[in-house]
């Protein structure tokens, strides 16, 4: 079970701000402002509130009323400056965010190279940066080759834990949105469409509070269909990325059992029916296992699963680790696959590994969470 939410501030929307200042006897301004200072301002007790009067702010201390920002318990840098976040909540269980810079190298979060984190004291060496959220504890899903599915799920995050993971970092990184350019993709620990409520509304509160722009953000699910239909319902939505991982439904459930129940032609389906906005395309991720769902044959099986449809796709070379049974394919490999793909009119990308010396790629997710556990 999450921890209880009734006293914690973080995670409430204007309208429900604006109840709790109605039932403090409070005008009805003082939402807003606290909505400000919660996201905008991130701040991390109501104390530091200062534009509220310090009746409110006594009331608030004596009702019990905190923030509920959750604590950054360590932390692990790369080489390549992408830095592996422990996140831990109330209730003493944890997840992984992860930050990463980006210089000139590319747009960030298409996996291009990027430039390192800040070398000199005060100088800054990038100019924008990805931050990764989780949005479960664990993993319900249950990928092959994903270490995050080997610590099953405990539980969903709340609203308020996953904006709360965006705060952290902005804070630590002692960086503000939107003067400073970041992108959020809900790509860590768990599956957000299976948290859907919640992934959502924090979604809300990260544009309108944090200031981080729908256009911004981009989630990946493993394929529930039922919810990508709701989330092309959304007015406001971040952009949809799809796992696909295989070229056809036996391979596809041998690797993601979730096939089973939904498989290639309904996710399929739906990924055609998904209504798209001017300009914006499909992503579909495909993790590249030596042997497995690499040869040509399959490449070509991808190209006519997604012909027709308004899409890019980015290839992934497993990121390896300890517990999984599968490989990461050669480089040649690799570029053969994306040649097929680019050949038949499908804009391909290769993503470069950020952060896999500190078990900080995709599937990577779990290191940190275990050790502590198991403390």
């Amino acid at each position: 079970m999450a921890q209880s939410s009734e006293n914690l501030l973080l995670g409430l929307s204007l309208e429900e701000l604006a109840l709790l200042a109605e039932d403090f006897g409070q005008p009805a301004y003082r939402a807003r402002q606290l909505f400000e200072a919660l996201y905008r301002q991130r701040v991390t007790s109501p104390e530091l509130i200062s534009v509220l009067p310090q009746d409110f702010r006594h009331s608030l201390a004596n009702r019990r009323y905190e923030v509920g920002s959750p604590r950054i318990e360590n932390k692990f840098t790369s080489t390549d400056g992408t830095v592996r976040y422990l996140i831990g909540f109330a209730d003493g269980q944890t997840v992984e965010t992860v930050w990463m810079p980006e210089g000139d190298g590319g747009e960030a979060g298409d996996g291009s190279e990027a430039g390192l984190e800040e070398k000199i004291p005060g100088r800054r060496t990038w100019d924008r940066a990805t931050i990764c959220v989780s949005s479960q504890v664990g993993c319900a899903v249950d990928c092959q080759f994903c270490l995050t599915a080997l610590l099953g799920v405990k539980r969903n995050l709340s609203a308020g834990e996953i904006v709360g993971q965006v705060c952290a970092v902005l804070n630590e990184r002692r960086v503000s949105p939107p003067n400073d350019r970041v992108n959020l993709v809900f790509m860590g620990m768990g599956e957000p469409f299976l948290n859907y409520e919640n992934f959502m509304k924090a979604v809300r509160l990260l544009i309108e509070g944090v200031g981080i722009p729908e256009s911004r953000m981009t989630v990946s699910t493993a394929g529930i269909v039922p919810r990508i239909y709701d989330f092309g319902r959304e007015a406001i939505r971040p952009k949809l990325a799809i796992s696909l991982n295989a070229s056809n439904d036996d391979l596809r459930s041998r690797l993601m059992p979730l096939n089973r129940k939904w498989n290639l032609p309904l996710l399929m389906g739906a990924a055609r029916e998904f209504p798209l906005r001017s300009r914006e395309k499909l992503t579909f991720e495909y993790v590249l296992l030596r042997n497995v769902n690499d040869s040509l044959e399959n490449a070509r099986e991808v190209t006519e699963l997604i012909r027709g449809i308004r899409a890019k796709v980015n290839l992934i070379a497993l990121n390896p680790g300890p517990g999984i049974e599968f490989h990461t394919p050669e480089e040649d490999r690799v570029l053969r696959f994306q040649k097929i793909l680019a050949g038949a009119g499908v804009p391909t990308f290769v993503r470069r590994p950020r952060g896999r010396d500190i078990y900080a790629a995709c599937g990577q997710l779990k290191r940190t969470v275990e050790l502590k556990a198991a403390s």
